[in-house]
């Protein structure tokens, strides 16, 4: 793929790994269409392109999770770059909490995981990536340019404690791939791939906001003993682009993280 004439497809561009894809393609030379639900992101994503001397882009305002707004969005995509070849569904939401939380002494459930807080993460996560993919494929197919679709797993999708909702997030997205790539196959979609990629503790702001000895016991379980930077994941994704052997699977970029216990001898 000719990335200085590709048109990339990001949303939850505003801020963490999807402004650091953004400003990655951009220097590329890629067009870049960013889609985030909130308006002070995009500006400011937008002001930090203009400084580093990216001006092929367009930022849109939108809630991946609403089908209109998916329908928009893409429809201004055509309409503002006639085509798109790589998508990046990068937004996401975390709303940590255990299922079940008991008192110490009577063992009676003091709290438990609200509804309100799995269905809005799946919401987000789930069905704003499925609409996304969804919809940006639909054009892409139709329009036969070359096409790249990279769904955001996590490395959690091996399940974290306390994230039950992000875990079955992200564990379904992982899948996409590999059954979306199956359906292509079979409809004779040769020309978009699909490959997911899968990142570990990534350096973001909400993870740097962490209370340090909790990130430095998480960080313990990395090889490379620190956080994953967001220019690595889009070094990644650009990689991927080249190389069209990679498809229908979901690729890990963690630093190496070891969840085994005990001692090596």
């Amino acid at each position: 793929m000719d990335l200085k004439n590709a048109v990339v497809f990001v949303t939850g561009a505003g801020s963490g790994i999807g402004a650091a894809i953004a400003s990655h393609f951009g220097r590329l030379g890629s067009s870049l269409f960013l889609v985030d639900r909130e308006q002070d992101a995009l500006k400011n994503a937008g002001n930090f392109l203009i400084s580093i001397g990216v001006k092929n882009f367009e930022t849109f305002a939108a809630d991946i999770s609403q089908e209109l707004d998916s329908k928009k969005m893409v429809n201004q995509a055509i309409k503002r770059f006639g085509k798109i070849n790589i998508v990046i569904p990068c937004a996401g939401l975390i709303r940590d909490g255990l299922l079940l939380n008991l008192e110490k002494e009577t063992k009676k459930v003091k709290s438990k995981l609200s509804f309100d807080d799995w269905q809005d993460v799946l919401n987000v996560n789930l069905n704003g990536t499925f609409l996304t993919v969804r919809d940006c494929a639909e054009k892409m197919a139709e329009g036969g340019w070359p096409g790249l679709i990279v769904p955001i797993s996590s490395v959690n999708k091996a399940g974290q404690l306390g994230q039950l909702n992000y875990s079955s997030s992200k564990i379904a997205i992982s899948l996409f791939p590999k059954v979306i790539i199956g359906e292509f196959l079979l409809k004779k979609i040769l020309n978009i791939r699909v490959v997911g990629i899968a990142p570990g503790y990534t350096r973001t702001p909400m993870l740097e906001k962490m209370n340090q000895s909790v990130l430095d016991s998480l960080l313990k379980t990395v090889h490379l003993n620190r956080l994953i930077e967001p220019s690595e994941i889009a070094k990644l994704i650009e990689h991927i682009s080249s190389n069209e052997a990679l498809n229908g699977t979901t690729v890990e970029i963690t630093g190496g993280i070891c969840h085994a216990h005990g001692v090596v001898k």
